[in-house]
Parts: structure tokens; C-alpha cells; sequence
């Protein structure tokens, strides 16, 4: 079984006993859910190029993101350690930020375009600098994205690691970019956000005298 801070939660052994499966969840918990990485799942690791992650500040106020590099950007230091570089982005740093206050965190690990598995791996977070991490594991490659410098990086300490099963896992097909992609939608700042009333007011001159209708303004 794994350590007191991980699987099984109150709440799962609650819902495990109103539903009756806590016979099928003893067999998971047995057999799929481990203390540490296995042989399979440090290979799993260093061949993905992407993941999401879960964090929580400290009143459990949850933030999910996404981070993708070169396959293995998430380094695995050892069978009860991972790290993953944070490189300057919005300056928000929400998921770092939850981390200073909430250590814990979740990642999955995603395949979806060769053996359609995943694998989850729930710890414990902490900050540290560049030069703090390469002092202690001097033999970490220097140039994880090949032109970006980490501001800090994430060092996690494993709790718990177990399998995402198949089902439903759809099958993507690696392929390059569309060309011109980034000019035919807004960009990324403006993609969600709503538009400046004073790029949309209504104009004088319209149809009849009547002032024209707002329109929503044009990206390049």
C-alpha cells in the first residue's frame, strides 16, 4: 500500500462502500498503484512531450494547465523524483504560485498517438533555481528547449504513480502546423477577451441617417 499522504482518500473509500466497489478498488490499488516509478513508467516519461498538471492554492482554489517540450523535458531524476523547467511566459506563474502556498500536485501523461495509455503521477512540489537544480544533478541536459533559459524549475517528489487506462483515449497523428494559421484567427492575447467598445462604437452615416450597427474589429 502507499504512503498515508496518497491513495486511498477518505472521500474514494466513502464512494468506494456506497457503490460496492471498494473489492475492485483494493484489486487497482494493489496492483496498478505504486510508491515509485517503475522501469515502464521512467521510459514512458522520457519519451513524452507533453502533460498536464493539476495545483491548488492554499484554500484548494485548483488551476489546471498544460506544459509540452522535447520529449523528456520532464526529467526524471530518480525512481521518487521528477522535475520540469518553467521558462518566462505571462508573468502570472499561477501554477508555480499555487505551489508556494500548496505543495501538492498531479500530473498526467498522455499518449495519444502510439500506444493510447496514460500514466498519473500525484506529490509534492517545491521551487527551485537553475542553478540550484544543476549544482545537485550536474548531468541534467543544459539546453531542455533549444534556445529558452528556465527561470526555476519544478522538483517533485512522488507520492503515488498509476496507469490511465485506454478507453476513450482518441489517436492524434503528429503533423506540422498549418501555414498561416496564427494570421487567420486573433492572437493569443486577444483570443478570449472581449472587444474594445471603443474599436466597435456605432458610426454616424448609416443606411437612412441612421447610425451603423457595431462591428467586430479586424486582426491581422
Amino acid at each position: 500500500m502507499t504512503r498515508h499522504d496518497a491513495t486511498p482518500s477518505r472521500g474514494e473509500r466513502l464512494l468506494q462502500t456506497h457503490l460496492g466497489t471498494s473489492e475492485r478498488a483494493d484489486s487497482f490499488y494493489d496492483r496498478q498503484v505504486h510508491p515509485h516509478l517503475t522501469v515502464a513508467m521512467r521510459e514512458f516519461i522520457q519519451r513524452q512531450s507533453m502533460v498536464f498538471l493539476s495545483t491548488a492554492d492554499a484554500c484548494g482554489h485548483c488551476d489546471a494547465t498544460f506544459r509540452a517540450g522535447p520529449p523528456g523535458f520532464v526529467t526524471v531524476l530518480d525512481d521518487w523524483t521528477l522535475a520540469y523547467p518553467e521558462y518566462r511566459g505571462n508573468g502570472v506563474l499561477a501554477s508555480a504560485g499555487n505551489i508556494t502556498d500548496n505543495p501538492h500536485i498531479g500530473l498526467l501523461f498522455m499518449d495519444f498517438t502510439r500506444d493510447h495509455i496514460g500514466l498519473h503521477v500525484n506529490g509534492s512540489a517545491q521551487l527551485v533555481s537553475d542553478q540550484e537544480l544543476r549544482t545537485a544533478r550536474p548531468w541534467i541536459p543544459a539546453d531542455t528547449a533549444p534556445g529558452r533559459h528556465p527561470v526555476l524549475w519544478t522538483l517533485i517528489s512522488l507520492h503515488e504513480a498509476y496507469v490511465h487506462c485506454s478507453k476513450h483515449i482518441p489517436h492524434l497523428e503528429p503533423a506540422p502546423r498549418p501555414l498561416g494559421l496564427a494570421r487567420t484567427r486573433p492572437k493569443d492575447a486577444d483570443y478570449f477577451t472581449e472587444p474594445d467598445p471603443a474599436s466597435v462604437a456605432p458610426t454616424p452615416g448609416g443606411r437612412n441617417g441612421h447610425p451603423q450597427a457595431p462591428t467586430s474589429p479586424t486582426r491581422g
